[in-house]
């Protein structure tokens, strides 16, 4: 039997991830802040002073779209790029003052998010999820 445009899991799943994206950059929009933005954002409200090699890391990006990412918070005021006083070659990125009143807004707005995504899910259904989601990196990232 072949697999219908709808029965295939990668289209469900790309779906689900436009609806979240999307629905994500109509309530960051106020903020001047794009969804992969948010994402460096939040990992430096979690822990100020990342490297931008830490960030592509943690984010499974390559160098040069965080690189052009930070510039552009930069640009917008909300983070500051220096010289690693350990490694001279990598950039640490800061929060600015406005940087991090930004989080006291958006913090909240990712929590109640989270929140509207996972109504109705028990923990042990996300934790399932989660379990598969990584099942199915697994099989993706491995040698062909």
């Amino acid at each position: 039997m072949n697999l219908g445009f709808q029965d295939y899991i990668s289209i469900k799943l790309h779906k689900t991830d436009l609806n979240l994206t999307n629905e994500i950059k109509s309530r960051l929009e106020p903020y001047n802040l794009a969804p992969e933005q948010n994402l460096i954002m939040m990992l430096l409200w979690e822990e100020d002073g990342l490297t931008q090699n830490q960030l592509a890391q943690k984010l499974n990006k390559d160098k040069t779209n965080v690189a052009r990412m930070a510039s552009n918070l930069e640009k917008k005021g909300f983070i500051t790029r220096s010289l690693s006083i350990e490694d001279r070659r990598s950039l640490k990125l800061y929060l600015t003052e406005e940087g991090k009143q930004l989080g006291e807004k958006v913090i909240p707005i990712a929590e109640e998010f989270n929140d509207v995504v996972c109504n109705g899910i028990t923990n042990e259904e996300l934790m399932e999820l989660e379990r598969i989601l990584n099942k199915m990196n697994k099989n993706v990232d491995q040698p062909k």
